[in-house]
């Protein structure tokens, strides 16, 4: 793959998971079991969606600079393969279809109970942290750089909040226990592909000096299983059979739901802006 279209398949892949979480959080909204955390969990789904934007932007920059045929033939979506104007942020939202998106399987799933919802966010969050902090270290782009460093001080609540309520939880009530394991166990299968590289990742990881996936699993891990171990929950099994394709454009089906309901307003109405 050309490294100009590994870049920008690498920014949708870090946009398309900051949008998808961004928009499961979001229905939480209203719906917290206190309102101190209703309004929490709001502001961190503003948060990727905030994020989401300055990488769509970007993204739709990158892919502006190229000749008209090529940038057609980018996504399988009949809209964008017609378009022969400037790609926007919102094009790259709101008009792409479901095998264009190529965001983790893990961010797509619903949210399920409150527990459920702290275990993905728990294992996404310590996830971006590692991500960002590594992309402001080690790559030379700036403006990525610049998008990482703001994201990092999200992201560093966002892992502080998820990772004390997997605590909160794990070490409370023996329902809370019980749910919060369940839902460890429940969502682990969907952690594996973090560190499975897509096309892209190889390009862009690869050839930077002291980068080693298997190094990067582990820290993850080291981190993940002291709070499990705060927590007195129970480590799942880490041979366990992993899901994954989200990242090659293999979705499961709630992503198709949840896309129709994302994009409803910019397809029935043309044009409209966030």
């Amino acid at each position: 793959m050309p490294k100009n279209l590994s870049f920008i398949e690498f920014l949708l892949q870090i946009a398309d998971n900051a949008l998808i979480m961004g928009h499961r959080l979001s229905e939480w909204t209203g719906h917290g079991p206190v309102l101190e955390q209703d309004i929490a969990i709001t502001n961190i789904a503003l948060d990727h969606i905030g994020q989401a934007r300055a990488l769509y932007q970007y993204a739709a920059q990158k892919i502006n600079e190229l000749p008209l045929a090529e940038r057609q033939q980018l996504f399988a979506s009949s809209v964008l393969q017609n378009k022969t104007t400037d790609y926007t942020e919102d094009d790259l939202a709101y008009l792409r279809d479901a095998w264009d998106y190529r965001n983790l399987l893990l961010v797509e799933i619903p949210n399920g109970n409150w527990a459920d919802t702290i275990a993905r966010s728990f294992f996404y969050d310590h996830y971006t942290y590692a991500l960002f902090d590594f992309i402001q270290k080690k790559f030379e782009d700036e403006q990525l750089k610049a998008i990482a460093e703001k994201s990092l001080k999200e992201v560093t609540y966002h892992k502080r909040w998820s990772s004390e309520w997997v605590i909160r939880l794990g070490d409370g009530t023996a329902e809370s226990h019980r749910k919060m394991q369940e839902a460890i166990n429940e969502v682990w299968p969907f952690s594996g592909e973090i560190f499975i590289l897509s096309p892209c990742e190889q390009d862009i990881f690869v050839p930077l000096k002291n980068f080693d996936v298997l190094q990067a699993r582990n820290n993850w891990d080291t981190e993940i299983t002291a709070i499990l171990e705060e927590a007195g929950l129970s480590h799942p099994d880490i041979q366990a059979w992993m899901q994954s394709g989200g990242k090659e454009g293999r979705h499961t089906e709630h992503l198709g739901y949840l896309l129709s309901e994302l994009q409803f307003m910019q397809r029935a109405y043309p044009g409209m802006e966030w």
